[in-house]
């Protein structure tokens, strides 16, 4: 198709300005093609790569000529699909490419190259190999079962198992926190009406994006807005206050407001400070929280009421003092809440998703579970083995079909 395309004869890697033709061989366009022959690509195949002029009618007329020459559209991540199954890559090398593209923050992208570039699959063929190196040692108790085990081959084995549990804890704890890059941290912000939520919400995201007003029920519906916390994406809500009212369009909020609260990483709760008191609007809102789910309080309009800026520990409880009208306080807020939601600034976070974190958690529970049965080796080898699988299955050692077909059908582009 290349020697159709352009009219000549390509070299592998090199990039050759040449135009590309139509069936009856006029110019569509001019631009660069670049050859790559297998297994020398990306997916590991022969790709061929053509850059022209980007206007959409130019590069629609080129696609629709390599479509008549035998090509196709791609499917979404269908590139990088091929290039695992080529085995360019392993699995979750492949989903750190969507991750890259994706990233919103500096951190989060760095972090996804980290994955791409192989760090975090070392990391977990790393621990797969002691986890190896330990199954060795117990199925050549199994194998030659008239050799008894003695204690210091069982307690060579409870030192190599809790070494191997240390290993897997600091990668899940790594991939934790590549996580809340990934996804961002919901935070949920209440309070009674006019406790000054929205203030609050454009001090953190630095521009106006809620009405404020002395006006009770201004905000009627919950507003949500992405923004960058020290290098950490959040998700923060602000939420129609929650209270009796007869307004049909505000009760609609409130019910939103209600559901974001048993979605929320963290809530914020907003209290008036100049009142001096907590009042009975903000008692019925306590109420109404969720008990599981970690909360700041914040004590709002200290520039009302003449508080000093800062924070206090009351019952487990911190509250935090602040003005979202001058900004005193905002620091404070800012390291708190990413303490809250567990982040902590680490080297070598690993880009993870919910599968990878569930994949981490069942080999922990497996170590724990064969921790327990050191002195019966066939089910100490099972659990090692099941551990094994669930570690196997972050870089794609075995997969089902189906588990593949939804990772990569999640790529908004052929890419």
């Amino acid at each position: 198709m290349a020697s159709v395309l352009t009219g000549r004869q390509l070299v592998p890697r090199l990039a050759t300005y040449t135009s590309f033709l139509s069936a009856d061989g006029t110019t569509l366009d001019q631009g660069i093609a670049l050859l790559f022959a297998a297994p020398h690509s990306y997916t590991g195949e022969e790709v061929l790569e053509l850059q022209g002029h980007g206007g959409p009618a130019v590069l629609q007329s080129v696609l629709q000529r390599c479509l008549e020459l035998g090509a196709r559209l791609a499917q979404p991540g269908e590139f990088t699909q091929r290039a695992y199954l080529n085995d360019k890559m392993d699995l979750a090398q492949a989903e750190s490419v969507a991750d890259l593209i994706d990233a919103t923050t500096e951190q989060a992208a760095r972090s996804a190259m980290r994955s791409l570039q192989g760090e975090f699959s070392a990391a977990i063929n790393g621990a797969v190999a002691q986890l190896i190196d330990l199954r060795m040692l117990v199925e050549a108790t199994l194998d030659f079962p008239e050799e008894e085990i003695g204690d210091a081959d069982r307690n060579l084995c409870a030192a190599k198992l809790a070494t191997l549990r240390q290993e897997v804890a600091r990668i899940e704890g790594l991939a934790k926190l590549g996580s809340i890059l990934r996804e961002g941290a919901q935070v949920v912000l209440v309070g009674a009406p006019n406790a000054g939520k929205s203030s609050l919400l454009n001090r953190l995201a630095g521009e106006e994006v809620a009405l404020v007003s002395e006006i009770p029920g201004t905000t009627r519906d919950a507003i949500r807005q992405a923004l960058q916390v020290k290098g950490v994406p959040l998700h923060l809500i602000d939420t129609a206050g929650l209270r009796e009212t007869a307004d049909v369009v505000e009760q609609m909020g409130i019910a939103r407001t209600q559901l974001a609260l048993t979605r929320a990483d963290v809530v914020l709760v907003l209290l008036d400070e100049s009142q001096q008191r907590t009042g009975p609007e903000d008692q019925a809102i306590l109420a109404q929280l969720p008990s599981k789910i970690p909360r700041l309080y914040l004590h709002n309009k200290i520039d009302l009421s003449g508080h000093e800026a800062g924070v206090e520990v009351r019952n487990a409880e911190c509250h935090l003092y602040l003005s979202a009208k001058t900004g005193a306080g905002m620091e404070t807020l800012q390291d708190k809440l990413l303490e809250t939601i567990g982040w902590h600034q680490e080297t070598g976070v690993f880009m993870a998703r919910a599968r990878h974190l569930e994949a981490l958690s069942q080999a922990e529970r497996h170590l724990a579970d064969a921790q327990q049965q050191l002195a019966r080796p066939e089910l100490f080898a099972e659990e090692l083995r099941q551990a094994q699988g669930a570690l196997n299955s972050i870089t794609g050692e075995f997969s089902a079909d189906d588990l593949l077909g939804e990772i990569f059908s999640r790529f908004c582009i052929g890419k």
